[in-house]
C-alpha cells in the first residue's frame, strides 16, 4: 500500500430519522427532537450517546500521507450533503486502496458510515472486498481487507494498542499530549451538536483535521515502536509533518503548530 489515509469523522443528531421512526410532528424544533432521543437513550442506558444509524454525518477529515506529500482536508458540509460526503470518501479508497488508520474507526467511525451509507445508497466495492472481487488484486484481499478486525488495510488503532481490550482503551487526546503532541485544540466531540447548532461549521471541520493529524502523529510513534521507521526516519517525517502544516491556511494550524514546540 503506497499511501496511508488517516480520517475521522463529526457526526449529530439525525433529526429527520428520529422525527420519523418516533412519529414525532414536523412542528417540533430540531433541538427538542435531539433533546427527546437523548432523554430516550438516557431511560435506556444511561447515556446521551446515540445509536450509530442515527449519528447524520457532517465532517469526514482526513490526513494523507503518500509517496511525496503530506495533505489534510475535510469533505463537509454545506459544500456536500451527507451522501455525497461519505460517497466521496468511499470513491478515495476505491480508486487509491490507501491503508487507512483511525482511532475507534472500528467502534464509531466506521459502522456509521456503513449505515448512512446505505440510507444513502453509497457504493464501495473496492472498501467491501473480501477477496472475491473483479480486481486483479483482489486475492490479495482475502489475507488483507478493510473489514477483518485483525488486518492492516485498516488500522484501528485505539484498537489494537488495547489488544482488542474495551478496558484498556486509552483516550487519543491523553496519549497524544503525553507524547508531546498538542492534543484537542478547542470544542471536541461532545460540543459537535451545540457548535452545529450555532452555525459552526468551520469549527467543527477545523476541530476534526487537528484530531486526524493527532492520529497520525501517534501512528508515527506506533511505527516506530514496530520498527517500521528507526529513530532518524521518524525524526525526518515529523519534521516533514511539522513542515507541511506550516504551509497550509488556517488559524487551526497557527494554534496547533504553537501548542507543539520543536523542542518536545
Amino acid at each position: 500500500m503506497a499511501s496511508t489515509l488517516v480520517f475521522d469523522i463529526e457526526t449529530i443528531p439525525d433529526v429527520e430519522g428520529i422525527r420519523q421512526l418516533h412519529g414525532l410532528p414536523a412542528d417540533l424544533g430540531a433541538d427538542e427532537v435531539a433533546e427527546f432521543a437523548f432523554q430516550q437513550r438516557r431511560a435506556s442506558n444511561g447515556t446521551d450517546f446515540l445509536p450509530h444509524h442515527l449519528q447524520r454525518v457532517v465532517t469526514i477529515s482526513c490526513a494523507l500521507r503518500d509517496m511525496s506529500h503530506f495533505r489534510v482536508f475535510s469533505l463537509s458540509e454545506p459544500e456536500c450533503t451527507e451522501g455525497e460526503l461519505i460517497q466521496r470518501f468511499f470513491d478515495g479508497v476505491e480508486k487509491f486502496t490507501p491503508q487507512i488508520v483511525s482511532w475507534n474507526g472500528g467502534g464509531f467511525d466506521l459502522p456509521v458510515l456503513h449505515y448512512r451509507g446505505m440510507l444513502h445508497g453509497v457504493s464501495a466495492p473496492r472498501y467491501w472486498d473480501l477477496g472475491d472481487g473483479d480486481y486483479t488484486d483482489s486475492r490479495d484481499f482475502k489475507w488483507n481487507n478493510y473489514i477483518g478486525r485483525y488486518h492492516t488495510r485498516h488500522l484501528d488503532l485505539m484498537d489494537l494498542l488495547a489488544l482488542y481490550q474495551p478496558r484498556a482503551n486509552a483516550p487519543l487526546d491523553d496519549l497524544a499530549k503525553l507524547m508531546g503532541f498538542p492534543g484537542k485544540l478547542g470544542m471536541d466531540g461532545s460540543a459537535v451538536w451545540q457548535g452545529y447548532q450555532e452555525g459552526k461549521i468551520a469549527e467543527i471541520r477545523d476541530y476534526c483535521e487537528t484530531d486526524v493529524v493527532n492520529t497520525y502523529l501517534v501512528f508515527l510513534r506506533f511505527q516506530l515502536m514496530r520498527g517500521v521507521f528507526d529513530k532518524a526516519q521518524y525524526d525526518t517525517e515529523i519534521a516533514f509533518v511539522r513542515e507541511s502544516l506550516g504551509r497550509l491556511a488556517g488559524s487551526h494550524w497557527e494554534r496547533f503548530l504553537a501548542a507543539w514546540p520543536e523542542s518536545r
